[in-house]
Order: structure tokens, then sequence, then C-alpha cells
């Protein structure tokens, strides 16, 4: 004679509606699984009027920083129960931009936060008007009505300068920097003001420009010449800095005692080039994580800007 239900209850020591409430949800998931269907989470955000989604826009700027920003909010979405979307917005492109900003705001999200991001004017309004929070992480913004968690970059530059002539150097380049930037002219305003707040002039041709990358930092070298009167160069990434580094290897400049070298960040590139290189680091992972528990805060709202510390970490390059 066939099995039961209460029978199989009794053997399994449940009652006979929980045993048909298994069966129940074996049928629906093997329905689910036939039919291929989804969750649909935009009906129920929009029901629940709650997005559980944070959306970043990330800049393509050829460097490594951003990954220890975006761990930091990756572990406090965690925390808060939320997930992560990503998004590249290129790197100074205004049209670029403006269509990762609509692609964001098209879709429910709770927040945005732009990370490295040098906003356009042009794209300004899109993201205001898009009703949406959101804070800039790692870009010192000249618009102060938006809100960014970032370095101080005049104090970069100035306590990077500042190191190096109390290490004994008067001659110092500031190298694979972004002038027509606000961030790359704070940090250019900084080892200026340090220079003549020790009574050192300095040759505009000790100043070169570029976008924070590897090939950035090689040209700057390049610029300078094995015959140089530079005695330390301040690179504006880790990545700028390696640049420089190995033209100068192949220039026969021996590292620090021909050159010294200073870079911008202060990731883990730093440790794993020869001779290892001293750098000006940064908080980035506190700006991804502070970035996000702002974010999602109840005094978001008053929330304004905020600085992250920096501090100098000597290795082998000065």
């Amino acid at each position: 004679m066939a099995a039961t239900i209460k029978d199989v209850a009794r053997a399994a020591g449940v009652s006979p509606a929980t045993v048909s409430r298994v069966l129940s949800n074996q049928k629906v998931r093997a329905a689910v699984k036939q039919l291929g269907y989804r969750r649909n989470t935009s009906a129920v955000e929009l029901v629940t009027q709650r997005s559980k989604v944070i959306a970043v826009l990330v800049s393509s700027t050829q460097t490594n920083f951003s990954d220890q920003i975006l761990k930091g909010i990756q572990e406090q979405a965690r925390v808060h129960n939320l997930s992560v979307m990503i998004i590249f917005a290129g790197e100074g492109d205004a049209e670029v931009q403006a269509k990762a900003i609509r692609t964001v705001i098209e879709r429910s999200v709770m927040g945005i936060l732009l990370v490295a991001i040098d906003l356009d004017p042009s794209n300004d309004e899109l993201l205001e008007n898009a009703n949406i929070p959101f804070i800039f992480i790692s870009m010192t913004l000249k618009n102060s009505a938006f809100p960014f968690i970032s370095s101080n970059d005049f104090d970069i530059g100035y306590q990077a300068t500042k190191y190096l002539i109390g290490k004994g150097h008067q001659k110092i380049g500031l190298a694979a920097t972004d002038l027509d930037s606000f961030v790359g002219h704070l940090r250019y305003e900084g080892y200026r003001d340090a220079m003549r707040d020790n009574h050192l002039s300095f040759d505009e041709d000790w100043i070169c420009g570029g976008h924070f990358t590897y090939e950035d930092g090689v040209n700057a070298m390049e610029h300078y010449g094995p015959q140089t009167e530079l005695t330390a160069v301040i690179a504006s990434s880790d990545l700028a800095g390696i640049g420089i580094l190995n033209q100068a290897t192949n220039y026969g400049m021996k590292v620090p005692d021909r050159l010294a070298i200073l870079t911008i960040d202060g990731t883990q590139l730093c440790d794993i080039v020869r001779p290892k290189l001293s750098s000006v680091t940064q908080s980035f992972f506190e700006m991804g994580a502070n970035g996000m528990d702002m974010l999602v805060s109840d005094s978001f709202k008053e929330f304004y800007s905020m600085y992250t510390p920096i501090r100098i970490v000597e290795r082998q390059s000065v």
C-alpha cells in the first residue's frame, strides 16, 4: 500500500502540513527553473519606494588607486545590506560622463558615489536635477555646493615638497600632474608655496604635465633628461613614479643616490618595485567606506565635505 502524507510526517517527526508545504515548494522551484523566472527587483522597489542599490561612477584614469576606494565602498555596502553597481565614466569627456549619469538615474538607485570624476560643468545640472543623493570621492571640487570626501590636495603638494626639502633637496620637479584640473592645480600651488616658504626658486621647466599614468612618468623623465639638474621629483601617482624610476634607470641614474623619487598615492605598487617607492600615502579605503556610510546616513543632508588624512611613508627611493 502506497505511503501517505501522514506516514511521511510521522517518519520525519513533522506535521502533515509541513510535508505538504515542502512538496509544494519543490513543484514551485521546478516551475521557476523551467520557465526561467527571475524576481523583478525594480517592481519590488517601486512598491516599497526603497532601492537597495548604490551606483558607483568610476573614472577611467589609468591608475590603480580606485581599487582601495571600491573595497571600502563594497565592505560598507555589505554592512548596510546594499548592492553596488559600477559604471565607468571615461576620463574628462563631458559626453561620456553625461551618458554614465543618465544610465544611473534612469534606474532605481539609492545614491551615487562618483570616484575621481572631474565633472564637466555642463553636467552639474543633470546630476543635481536627478534628486538622488550623491558624493564625490577622491576629488576636491571647485563647486562648493557638491559634497566630497578627499585628501587635501594643496596639502599633498605642500607636504611632499617640504619633506624633500627636509631631506636636503633644493631642485625638485613636479611630474605627470594635470595642471588643467582643479586637483592638479591645488597640488602645484602646494608645491609652489612650500618652495617659496623655504626661500627656494624653481624653474617652470621643472613642472611636467600629464594624467597620472605610467607613460606620463616616462615622458616626464625623458623631458628632464639624464643631465637634469633636479635631484628629486614628486610623481603625481605611483604608476607615474614607476615610469620615472624605470626611465631614470635606463639613463643609468641611481635612485635615490642621483635622483630621489616621492610618489603620491601610496598603493601596493610602491612595495613591488626596487627600490621601493617612498610616498605621500592617501587614505583611499577610508574615503570609500566613509562615502558609503555618509550616503545612507540620516545626517546626509547636513554633510558638506570631508578631508581624510595623508602621511609620508618612507621606503627606499628618497
